[in-house]
């Protein structure tokens, strides 16, 4: 199964990334492992260790903290790079040509991996200059018997509201950009994730937040910031 880069925020000229390694034979000792039906997901969260090689790199928009061409081209090796018009617009000719550019609403399967292009977008009025409708996406993976949704930088949308069957989400939660804890949690009570990861929660309190969901679902968190 492929190796892939999700990007969450760039940290100190790496990716903080999901990297979801879905293979019998590999481990977790730095992140977390999903058991799925096509064999265990793998999560790491890359820092300033050295990063394997991705089979698809999934970007969800143009902010200079989820896409830097250098990292781009430093890591993307053959892999197949996932991302709106927004970001492929700003890329080289030798990225934008292994790139699949999708929009919202969007659907491909890419190594054997069903992938949606799903919504991102803040809702509060003040803060729609950060990420406009239409612009970025967030991705829902499925792989094997489980949906993974990746929810890029956002508020609570009425999509995201709507979702059902998610069996991990990745949930950001910095101010003034996307939710606050108190936020966050209110949409895991809303679409019912079985699990979890907090990312872009530098200067949040996460044990509030797994406070704040309760028994809603299970909160892991990672050391993203």
């Amino acid at each position: 199964m492929p190796r892939f880069l999700a990007n969450l925020p760039v940290v100190a000229a790496t990716f903080a990334a999901a990297v979801l390694a879905a293979s019998a034979a590999v481990a977790a000792p730095s992140g977390d492992t999903i058991p799925t039906a096509a064999g265990p997901v793998a999560l790491h969260a890359i820092h300033h260790a050295a990063l394997p090689a991705p089979d698809l790199i999934l970007i969800t928009h143009d902010h200079d903290d989820h896409f830097n061409v250098p990292i781009l081209e430093a890591v993307a090796g053959k892999a197949t790079i996932v991302a709106p018009s927004e970001v492929a617009d700003k890329m080289p000719a030798d990225l934008r040509v292994k790139t699949k550019v999708m929009a919202n609403g969007d659907t491909a399967t890419l190594d054997g991996v069903a992938i949606e292009a799903f919504p991102m977008y803040n809702t509060t009025a003040d803060r729609q200059q950060f990420h406009p409708k239409g612009g970025g996406n967030g991705y829902i993976l499925t792989i094997g018997d489980k949906r993974i949704y990746i929810a890029g930088d956002t508020e609570e949308t009425p999509e995201m509201k709507a979702l059902t069957n998610i069996d991990v989400a990745f949930l950001p939660m910095n101010m003034p950009y996307t939710m606050d804890i108190q936020h966050a949690a209110a949409a895991v009570k809303d679409f019912k994730p079985k699990v979890v990861y907090p990312y872009h929660y530098h200067g949040s309190d996460v044990e509030a937040f797994k406070t704040l969901v309760g028994d809603a679902a299970e909160v892991r968190p990672l050391q993203w910031y």
